[in-house]
Formats: C-alpha cells, structure tokens, sequence
C-alpha cells in the first residue's frame, strides 16, 4: 500500500484570488509544495550518489518558486503542460504520487515508462502532461496542439511551454511562437532563464542588448520579465497572466529569471562557474529566502511542522519504491505499437459503391474527402494546401468544402507543425500532414523520429498521425526527389505505406488514417498523372498492409514497390513473351511493419531473390529486405540476392541524366538476365 499522502498535499490548486483572501494559508501552501520539490530533489541527488539511481539526475533546486506556483495555478482538468528537467515540483502537483514520481527515477517494475525511459523523462499524458525529449525546444509544439484539440473541444483551456534560455536559440522555439500567435493558440511560454545552458553564459548564447521576452514583439505577442526567485510576487504575475491568456486566447511570453543551484545534471562540477558567482546564487536561494519572510510573519512552528511531516512522507515513499523490484522485458517489440483498441474502432461508409476513374492523385484527394466527410476529428494541414490545393492539387477544393479548421496552410515550419500535429494527435485528433516534398520532411527529422515515433513505446499514449511524402524522381533535382523509406524506417515506431496504384492509393489513406500510430505514407509524384483507373470503396482495405502478387513463375521471386512496379511488371511480361522466363512478382505495399509471409513461401519455391526499387541501392530498403529473406532462406538460395537501385549520387536534374540515375526498363532486363545466366 503506497504510503498516506498528508492532507496539506491534497490541495494541489491555488487561485489569484487565494492570495488575497486568504494569503497565509496560499503562501504555506506555496511553501509545502516547494519544501517538498526541494527535498525530493536532494533525496535523489544522494540516492544518486549512493547508486541506487542509475544513469544520471537532473536537479530542479532553485527553481522551485518558478514551477510550483504555475503547477498550483493551472487548471489540471483542462490545461496541457510539458515540464523540462528542472520541473520535479510540477510534476508533483500535476498528478500521481510521489511514490510514482520515485518509481520513474529508480526504474522499477512500477515506473510510469515501464522503465523504458530515465528520471523526468515522462509525464502523463492521460491527464495532458506530455512528456519531455532531450530535445528541448522540440517538445513545446506538442503543446500548441494539444492545448488546440482542448479548445477545439469547448474546454478553455491555456497551455504551459517551458524552454530555457539555451534552447531559446533553436529554430522550433522561434517556429513555436510563430505558429502559436499565427494560429492565436492560449500558450504560456515560460523561458527558465537560468543564465546557464549547461556551462554556456547567456551572454555566448544571445546579445545582450536585447532580453529574451523583448522577442515576443516580432510575433505580435505580449512579453514580460518576472523575478522567479520572489514565490509570491511570482505567483501574482503569473497568475495575472493565465487569466488573461485564458480570457483573450492568446499567447504570452515570460521571462523567468530563475536559479540554478546545482548543475545542469549530477556529474556537472560547476568548474565554470565565474568567481563568487555560485555564492551569489545560494544567496537569492527562493526556499529559505521564502522561509524567512514567512518566519518574520509569525509562521515558524507551522513550517517546522510542514518541513517533518513532508520529511517523514518522503523517507516512506523512498522506502516504499525502494523495495519494488526491477523491471522485466516483458513483450517490448510487441508494445513498439499501438494496438488498434488503443483508441475506439472506425467504421467506414461503404461509399464510392460504384467505382470512378480516377489517377493516382485524384484517389488520393477522393480518400481524403471521405476521410472530412466521414470523421470529424481529422483535419489537413501543411503548405499551400488551402486555396492553392497543394503542390500537386492533392488537397484542391477540399477547403472550399470543409473550411479553414479542418484544411489549413502552415507557415515553412516543418518542425513546429509537425509537433503540433502530433499534441492533435495525443488529444483525440487524427491529422493528416502533406509535406510539400519528402525531402522537407529532414526538417522535422527529430518530431517524427524521435518523438512521434516512440510515444507510445515511452508513454503508452498512441499517436495517430499521417505524414504524407510526395517522393520520387520527376527532372526537379536533389532536393524534391528523395526517396527516403531507407532513412526514416531505419528509426523504430513509424508505419508505412508506398501504393503504386490509385486504388491502393485510396485504400492506403484509409488504413493509415485509422491506425493509432504515425504513419509514412510514400507518395511517388511519377504517379500522379498516371493513366486513370477505376476505383471504389474496397471493404478488403486493409489488406494494403500485405504485399499483393502481380505476377507468377518460377525462376525467380521478385518485390517492388511505389512507380518502380509499373517498369518492373513491364520487365516481367517482356522476359516472360520474349524469353519464357516466369517470374514472381510482388508488391510490396508495406514497408513497415513487414508481412513477408507469402514472399517466404515464393522463395522457397524459386530461390531466387530480386528486389527492384527506386531509392539508391547502398543503404536503400532493399537491403533489408534481402538480409531478412535471405538468413531464413539461405539454404535454398541457388544464387546471391540481386538489388537493383537508383546510383549512389545526388538526383541529378536532367531527363538524360536522370534516366541514367534510375533503373529504367531496359538495364533492369539487363540485370536480370545476367544474374538469371
């Protein structure tokens, strides 16, 4: 049984007006919370030394009046908060117990993140606390579009973005406010300025001539500085800042002059430290500064109460965690992904019944519409989507029909939008993202890698989410042809989809819309404009998530997938009327996860293997896919796998030279039947 929480800790809300009306009461309660913040973070510190916390901890020390009043300030019914490393004390008061809080840095069996992610790395985001990333400025997007869905919800509901002052540098802070005054979304963002980003002054960091919150005036926003150090002076100003952000809906941007009283992280020996400077910041220490100013009001015997009865509760909860055990495996690749009960089923219209010719992109645009038609929690974002319709007209009259809130352009923010898209996608939203090119999809490499990616293996939270990557050669040069299924799958946690037909493409957007995890959906633009086809709805959808069998022979198994199919069927019919050489060929369809099953079986029959793509062929997909087939087939193999790929140079921009580049018609025939002999 977790230890009992004291009754002092059950109130865990402070209103403005509380420091008016009942000003002692609010400020012990101020205190409490802070005392508690402290000693938890220096119990850690020295279960940290003893080696019972392993890896490394970060301490919040000094910037407790910062983080507890704004924790007691939110409404944690509707608001949406994502904590940094300095932010034990919000933690706290958001939700759990602290024995939970404690779990999470000793990795036990009990820890919120099953063990799977380090000290504050987690959150809950059950209850709107979105884990943080190493990667600061990253995370605080995921904010605005959580803090959305609740307004798009009718809740009003104000969201917390926390940076410091070194990741005030990164381009996602300044693609965050941006987007969020764009947008006017209620955020909340507190830059922690410490005056240290690890060991980096402030003044290596930005010029001095200009403070931080002064920047808000080049989004259009209100800025302020506040003293974070003063608990109650702090709580006032905040407090008057989320009434207004709350009741006007727009953003604000705060200053925090805070401390840091240890260093970035428990191994952090200060060397760097100016002369007397360490000393000054243990001077204007909040706690006992806070202390005294109560004490001089005649509350010494309540804090000397509040401090043993917090101590006595916390050696009890260290107790109480100390003894769970570790952690087991458990099914780890089994929980990469979210499972299809994670979130409550779709069901689909059975509509178009009759099918429409349609071309590759039309399919898209026509899934996309029963998508808006059909489910009212998804929307389309990303550039030149709305009155342009997109670059390729994918998303043309969609906002005519379904409006700005549900089809909307984006600034050139890859980032930012990509973790706005992804806070929709924790809070009930499913987004559909177009990239304008696949290639601009490196911009938010981190957002879909690193973040949308693991959520649910580090936070048991599913992210729906459709990344859209118009990809492929078509004579526009290095930097708009990129097939990049290689590089993003290379990365656990992500999903994807490469049709090569239009009623594949149809049928790729419905089975990606509906999964409860990010997925890539490959879009090769060689197929846009392809001859129409007919196409309509396929109760059978899903099955895109296998590999479909084009063709059958015997002397070899052959896979494909995206524009590449269309030149390789076409190799397959010429070998099999020219040369009576019968092939099998699939496919592929899904590039993650692998369904290899009735490829195993053809292999086993021709064992031969053949992997046709366009993506370079050093470090391109095919790789994977030949080691794979070949480790469990390799004693049936009569010859090595063959990959046939694009050069291993930059796309280049002509037709002439791009022809060479690609595998063309003529040099896969080539290929084939010198590996066939």
């Amino acid at each position: 049984m977790l230890p009992t929480i004291p009754t002092r800790l059950e109130a865990r809300t402070l209103r403005c007006e509380d420091l008016e009306n009942r000003r002692t009461e609010a400020l012990l309660q101020l205190y409490a919370w802070m005392y508690l913040s402290r000693a938890t973070d220096n119990r850690i510190l020295d279960l940290f030394r003893q080696g019972l916390i392993k890896g490394t901890v970060t301490g919040g020390q000094g910037n407790e009046a910062l983080i507890v009043p704004l924790a007691l300030l939110a409404d944690k019914a509707r608001d949406v908060v994502s904590f940094t490393h300095r932010g034990l004390g919000g933690h706290l008061i958001w939700s759990g117990h602290l024995c939970e809080h404690l779990n999470q840095y000793f990795a036990n069996a009990q820890s919120p993140t099953k063990a799977r992610e380090g000290n504050v790395h987690h959150g809950d985001p059950a209850n709107r606390s979105l884990p943080m990333i190493s990667h600061l400025g990253t995370m605080i997007s995921n904010v605005l579009g959580a803090t959305d869905a609740q307004r798009r919800n009718g809740e009003p509901a104000v969201g917390f973005a926390f940076f410091g002052d070194g990741s005030s540098s990164t381009g996602d802070v300044h693609e965050s406010l941006n987007l969020a005054s764009l947008l006017g979304l209620p955020i909340v963002f507190v830059i922690e300025n410490n005056r240290y980003a690890y060991s980096t002054p402030t003044e290596e960091q930005y010029p001095q001539n200009v403070q931080l919150w002064q920047r808000a005036a080049g989004y259009g926003i209100e800025g302020i500085s506040a003293d974070a150090t003063d608990a109650e002076a702090f709580a006032q100003t905040l407090g008057a800042a989320i009434d207004r952000v709350r009741a006007n809906s727009q953003p604000i941007l705060i200053e925090a002059h805070t401390l840091r009283l240890r260093g970035h992280a428990a191994y952090d020996t200060c060397d760097y430290l100016k002369p007397g400077e360490n000393d000054a910041f243990h001077a204007a220490d909040p706690l006992p500064r806070f202390r005294e100013k109560l004490v001089r009001e005649g509350q010494d015997s309540a804090l000397s109460e509040i401090e043993a009865e917090l101590d006595h509760y916390l050696e009890a909860c260290v107790k109480h965690s100390l003894a769970i055990p570790g952690p087991s495996a458990g099914d780890m690749l089994g929980e990469l992904f979210a499972a299809p009960t994670a979130r409550a089923p779709i069901t689909w219209a059975a509509t178009p019944a009759e099918p429409q010719p349609l071309n590759f992109a039309q399919a898209i645009t026509a899934a996309h519409r029963k998508i808006l038609s059909e489910r009212p929690e998804s929307l389309i974002l990303g550039q030149d989507i709305g009155r342009y319709g997109g670059a390729f007209k994918v998303t043309d009259g969609l906002l005519d029909e379904f409006g700005r809130s549900r089809v909307f352009n984006t600034p050139l923010a890859e980032s930012a939008c990509t973790g706005y898209a992804i806070g929709l996608a924790l809070s009930g939203y499913r987004p559909i993202e177009e990239f304008q090119f696949a290639d601009f999809a490196t911009e938010a490499v981190t957002q879909i890698t690193q973040n949308a990616a693991t959520y649910f293996f580090r936070a048991g939270a599913a992210c729906p989410l459709v990344l859209r990557f118009p990809c492929g050669s078509v004579q526009l040069g290095s930097f708009h042809s990129q097939e990049l299924e290689a590089t993003f799958l290379s990365f656990p946690g992500l999903k994807a989809l490469y049709p090569s037909t239009p009623q594949d493409a149809f049928d790729a957007l419905l089975a990606a819309y509906e999964d409860n995890n990010p997925v890539l959906l490959f879009e090769n633009k060689a197929l846009y404009r392809s001859p129409k086809q007919p196409v309509a709805w396929n109760p059978d959808y899903k099955k895109i998530w296998e590999p479909k069998q084009l063709a059958q022979g015997d002397a070899a198994t052959v896979i494909s997938y995206g524009e590449a199919v269309r030149r390789t069927e076409a190799v397959c019919a010429y070998l099999a009327d020219e040369y009576e050489i019968t092939l099998d060929l699939f496919d592929l369809r899904a590039l993650s996860p692998l369904k290899l099953d009735q490829i195993e079986t053809s292999l086993a029959r021709t064992g031969r293997l053949a992997i046709i793509h366009e993506g370079r062929r050093t470090h391109g997909f095919g790789a994977e896919l030949a080691a794979r087939l070949t480790e469990s087939h390799f004693a049936h193999m009569k010859a090595p796998p063959l990959r046939i790929g694009s050069m291993d140079v930059p796309v280049p921009f002509s037709s002439e030279l791009e022809n060479v580049y690609r595998p063309q018609q003529d040099s896969i025939i080539e290929q084939l039947l010198n590996w066939l002999g």
